[in-house]
């Protein structure tokens, strides 16, 4: 595409994505048949499901919600200046003049709105959606570091931050409400993005923040015990992810790229419609990327690369096995988009990893210090897995487990990290609502014969004994909050970064005697 065409490309979209539009024309006439008693030269400024954001004109949408349901703000949206708000409560009163418009499922409505108003930027755009337990934010930011030449920039929707195109933002969800995800499509689109990348998390898929949402790639990673406290069981939790696969999601992808050595991966194989071309990667015979004689050392990875494009040596500076099938998911997705598998394996190797996934802490020690996101059972045996390759000495863990969640899985996060770690300290880890004693004895009961095991409730002072208790050769794994810089404590955000207390508290000892 030459300078010229790219630019008259942008103006169509950016002239086809006029804010003030009429209903009739952001909700079309395919919408359905709920609101087509809407009248026609409503104008709507903006879409918003959090009522702090209103302004004149605004359409609000009441979407129910953990704790609170939003016909409680329909009020004040109204009071802002909402124009129209839209309920699945038929019986709603409001005051002033509003145009209430009733549906039977509010988020669904909410990510049909968004979507038309912002003009369907996801049409436009080349999308790639990876799902997963574990491995979305690694694998998101590489296919986005693989995709990306300087001519045009790639969009990035995941945990960690928000790549726009021509900006980048923190993140504040994994995968965001459809009212703001639309938006952000259409600035990568106007940026000059025609690829994005976006992480896709169960919460998401079920609450129709991706309704409808027209993805080319989708990718299914793996799928372990997370969220059982929102899903009730694994059976759920699966169905949740499968559906941006199958349709139920709205839209069928044009290429699925699942992990072949998955149990639930190898289910969903057999559960996809003709039409969607399938690639597979792992280290099983068979798999279409598949990797196999794999060497993992402290500081990168070997292996054989036998793929639809030949077959390749491959140098990670991505340490682990997990690491490995990262890497195989990313590069099966450049061959979907057509792009050049033997070029990305050169450039990988310039791959400076990602914000609080096996990131290395260093204060000139004479040990390894890892921040690592692992907060589910599998992630957490992944990363010991991967250090205990790569250390020499003992191996070291500082854990924690999360309040007002999933209570079975604390049992089994304390049994992996005794049977993976020679020392272990158990301690806080966003408690929420719930009291350090009720997680600890929840906790207790993973605890393995023999284990060396303690239990202490100030985060900053168990990392402080573990660093203390590391030698010459040892590692510490500091896991559980990666990249986050706070702890959620009774409904509040208290600032507690990881890897900003350990490089503290390293220079510190450093300077005692």
């Amino acid at each position: 595409m030459s300078e010229q065409t790219m630019t008259e490309s942008i103006d169509v979209v950016r002239n086809r994505m006029k804010n003030k539009k009429s209903l009739r024309s952001t909700f079309g006439n395919d919408f359905g048949e709920e609101l087509e008693s809407v009248l026609d030269g409503i104008e709507v400024e903006d879409v918003h499901s959090d009522s702090r954001r209103v302004g004149n004109g605004s359409l609000f949408v009441a979407i129910p919600g953990s704790r609170e349901n939003g016909e409680k703000y329909a009020a004040e949206a109204v009071d802002r200046g909402a124009s129209v708000v839209v309920t699945e409560n038929e019986v709603l009163q409001l005051n002033g003049d509003v145009t209430k418009v009733c549906v039977s499922n509010a988020r669904m409505a909410l990510a049909k709105i968004a979507r038309r108003h912002n003009g369907c930027p996801d049409l436009d755009l080349s999308l790639v959606g990876v799902t997963g337990t574990n491995g979305k934010t690694t694998v998101t930011t590489l296919i986005r570091f693989l995709l990306e030449e300087s001519a045009r920039p790639v969009g990035l929707i995941g945990t960690v931050r928000y790549h726009l195109g021509d900006r980048e933002i923190p993140s504040f969800r994994t995968t965001p409400e459809s009212s703001d995800l639309f938006p952000m499509l259409k600035s990568m689109l106007a940026a000059g993005c025609s690829e994005a990348v976006m992480e896709v998390s169960s919460h998401g898929i079920h609450q129709c923040r991706v309704y409808g949402l027209s993805l080319d790639i989708t990718v299914f990673l793996n799928l372990s015990r997370d969220h059982l406290d929102y899903h009730s069981d694994m059976e759920s939790y699966f169905h949740e992810k499968r559906k941006i696969f199958n349709g139920e999601n709205g839209n069928l992808p044009r290429v699925a790229v699942i992990n072949g050595d998955c149990s639930y991966g190898k289910r969903l194989i057999e559960q996809l419609p003709p039409q969607v071309q399938i690639l597979t990667f792992g280290t099983s015979e068979g798999c279409d990327f598949r990797a196999r004689d794999i060497e993992v050392g402290e500081t990168e990875t070997r292996f054989i690369l036998d793929s639809l494009s030949g077959t390749h040596v491959v140098t990670s500076p991505l340490i682990g096995r997990f690491n490995v099938m990262n890497l195989l998911a990313s590069l099966a997705v450049i061959h979907a988009r057509g792009k050049s598998v033997p070029d990305s394996l050169r450039k990988v190797g310039s791959f400076e990893g990602v914000d609080g996934r096996m990131e290395s802490v260093s204060e000139n020690n004479d040990f390894k210090v890892v921040v690592d996101y692992a907060h589910t059972p599998d992630a957490l045996r992944n990363a010991l897995s991967i250090l205990r390759e790569c250390t020499p000495g003992k191996l070291h863990v500082v854990f924690g487990c999360g309040g007002d969640r999933d209570r079975g899985k604390r049992m089994e996060m304390t049994r992996v990290a005794c049977a993976g770690a020679d020392q272990v300290w158990a301690t806080s880890d966003n408690p929420r609502t719930e009291s350090l004693n009720e997680i600890f004895q929840d906790m207790r009961k993973g605890i393995s014969r023999g284990a060396k095991i303690s239990f202490i409730e100030d985060r900053r002072r168990a990392i402080s004994l573990a660093l203390d208790g590391a030698g010459e050769g040892d590692c510490v794994l500091i896991a559980g909050k990666g990249h986050e810089p706070f702890q959620e404590v009774q409904y509040t955000a208290v600032p507690f970064d990881d890897r900003k207390v350990a490089r503290e508290l390293l220079k510190v000892k450093r300077l005692s005697p």
